[in-house]
């Protein structure tokens, strides 16, 4: 079973805390499978969980910044607002979102070295 860097990172703090997935289920108010389903990737992590987990393993601002990485890495779904954009910007992300299963990892690296050059 594969794990998402956010299912990685919620396995070794349960496994610090000497908790199961049951015990943050019932922390995170959510079914198991549904905890399952997240750290496994199937889906995305609730944003109201980073409140929850902070709290409740008494994280530090580290542990936090590492927490929101490891769900922004975990992502499976992304929406992007199209609001007040500009019409070329708007073409591009939906050719970008139609053309996304067909890229390659040159063409995705090329894409990333454009877009860092732009930061």
């Amino acid at each position: 079973m594969g794990y998402t860097k956010f299912g990685e990172f919620i396995r070794i703090l349960r496994i610090r805390n000497h908790e199961v997935m049951g015990d943050l289920a019932k922390v995170l108010e959510v079914s198991l499978p549904f905890l399952s389903s997240v750290e496994t990737g199937k889906k995305n992590v609730p944003p109201s969980w980073v409140n929850i987990l902070t709290d409740h393993y008494k994280l530090n601002e580290k542990d936090v910044s590492e927490l929101n990485k490891a769900i922004e890495e975990s992502q499976t779904q992304m929406k992007i607002s199209l609001v007040n954009t500009s019409n070329i910007k708007r073409s591009t992300a939906l050719q970008f979102a139609r053309s996304f299963d067909n890229i390659d990892e040159d063409t995705a690296k090329k894409i990333m070295e454009l877009l860092e050059k732009k930061k």
